[in-house]
């Protein structure tokens, strides 16, 4: 591909990658005070979690679609999706408008990323994608400064609306820079395209919302349904995928120990970074009594150790095990989250401490696993396996997210009765939106501090219970440098699987 394409398809997705970044930053600034304007802290998790729950369950597809129909046209449709999300939600008057058009959002959230890392793959070479990690991360650099900055400064100054048409802009140039210089591949003259693997992707896409409605209604008859039927439809999955021609989900995939091992860490990871960050801003803003501006810089730190920590972890690669990077990364992850949990003692100081930790070992493990996947796998199957690696991420996350609410709203219920006060009669509103401040009670304002702070500690266990786990997972990768990796023999494909043919792929 002449050189001057690679640059215009390589800022592109530096755009989507940007874009993507602002909006999880950005959000999870804002969103404190669009819940208490627009419904109160009962939806605060369901405004992530549809969101999560769109964008995950789209993933594996698209890496699939991508496969199958190119890389282009699969990007503009992610692309369209977001955009008319971001514009749904800044239109939004109600919570029941914004938590709808968030499920839009995320269903073309769900195509940027996968197919951001996908391209990038297509075109770099491991050496190459090492290199210019630096480059990459440097846009997540940037956009962990202004995100969370601009986001507050929105939100206290402007309206929070702007939280989302902010993405406009970007998205468009993005979308405009990839559809031009990006090329498919033609397909060769007479093959057939293979057939789409429908059954298996309703099933995954339904498993999941039952699952995670079983969670947030856990311990009711509605909840065991939604687990009992995610149980049914998890293994409809996976004699479905045996199966099907094409699989949404190769399980022969799974059968490779060290892509196993990945995607276990995405889930755990994933599960103990995303589910912290999202309830952050909650505690600093309502516990700690901080505007979102300042709440938002308390992410910043994070960010900016997580950036830091992929360019020099993506270069050591070139020197040292994939494994050794990742165990290192997910010790400090630990340690981090570990240090989280006790933020009501140390106050802000050890918030910012601990995220930092935990920003620097998703930095050194994540891109580890990433580059170990793409360089270990087919090349007819690197989209596929590209998605699903970022699909236990995003899974990891919506998990998480959904879980430590059901588990925030729990504890904190039983904190009012336990302070005296009526769940029911308590609105945690005042904690979050200066002008219910100024006209509250100092007294219940401070004893709802306590009972958060109390509850949101809790959460924060769950986090690092989840980063725990990952370090054990991790544990089992089998050790050796990247390199050794693509002279491994491919991962068979079990009975009644066949290999996806190679449509819009580069060389």
């Amino acid at each position: 591909m002449p050189r001057q394409r690679v640059i215009l398809i390589t800022i592109g997705i530096m755009l989507s990658l940007f874009m993507a970044s602002m909006e999880s930053t950005v959000v999870a600034t804002a969103m404190p005070t669009i819940v208490s304007q627009l419904g109160g802290l009962s939806s605060y998790s369901w405004v992530f979690s549809v969101y999560m729950l769109t964008s995950t369950t789209t993933v594996p597809l698209y890496g699939k679609l991508s496969d199958i129909y190119g890389r282009r046209p699969i990007y503009a449709v992610a692309m369209g999706l977001f955009l008319l999300g971001s514009l749904l939600c800044g239109l939004s008057q109600s919570m029941s408008q914004l938590i709808a058009a968030r499920a839009v959002q995320g269903l073309g959230a769900g195509g940027l990323l996968p197919l951001a890392f996908i391209i990038i793959g297509d075109l770099f070479t491991f050496e190459q994608r090492a290199r210019l990690q630096g480059v990459f991360s440097g846009v997540w650099g940037v956009s962990s400064i202004v995100g969370p900055l601009l986001g507050g400064f929105l939100v206290d100054q402007i309206s929070w609306h702007w939280v989302f048409y902010v993405n406009v802009i970007p998205g468009m140039l993005a979308f405009a820079l990839v559809w031009r210089a990006w090329q498919d591949r033609p397909r060769a003259v007479g093959a057939a395209r293979p057939a789409i693997d429908y059954a298996g992707a309703g099933m995954l896409t339904f498993g999941v919302v039952a699952l995670l409605l079983g969670l947030a209604e856990l311990g009711t008859p509605l909840g065991w349904a939604g687990l009992g039927l995610a149980a049914l439809l998890f293994g409809g999955l996976a004699l479905a995928e045996r199966r099907a021609a094409d699989p949404v989900l190769p399980l022969g995939l799974f059968r490779d120990r060290m892509f196993a091992v990945a995607c276990a860490h995405g889930v755990l990871a994933g599960w103990a970074m995303f589910g912290s960050t999202a309830y952050v801003p909650l505690y600093v803003q309502a516990v700690l009594g901080t505007s979102a501006t300042a709440a938002g810089a308390t992410l910043t730190p994070m960010l900016l150790a997580w950036v830091t920590a992929s360019i020099i972890g993506s270069r050591l690669l070139l020197k040292i095990g994939y494994r050794t990077l990742s165990l290192a990364g997910m010790v400090l992850l630990v340690i981090g989250a570990l240090a989280l949990t006790q933020v009501g003692v140390g106050g802000s100081a050890l918030l910012i401490a601990s995220l930092a930790l935990m920003g620097v070992g998703m930095g050194l493990s994540i891109p580890a696993f990433l580059i170990a996947v793409q360089s270990s796998v087919p090349k007819q199957v690197l989209g596929t396996a590209t998605s699903t690696l970022q699909f236990s991420r995003s899974i990891g996350g919506t998990l998480g997210v959904s879980v430590m609410g059901a588990l925030l709203s729990a504890r904190l219920a039983s904190g009012l009765l336990a302070a005296g006060l009526d769940p029911a009669a308590v609105s945690l509103n005042t904690l979050l939106d200066p002008l219910a401040q100024a006209s509250g009670s100092a007294a219940l304002d401070g004893a709802l501090r306590t009972v958060l702070a109390g509850a949101m500690q809790g959460v924060f266990w769950l986090a690092c219970g989840a980063a725990a786990l990952g370090l054990l997972a991790t544990a089992l990768a089998p050790a050796g440098q990247i390199g050794q990796l693509a002279a491994r023999p491919a991962p068979a494909a079990p009975e009644g699987e066949h290999e996806p043919q190679v449509i819009g792929m580069l060389e």
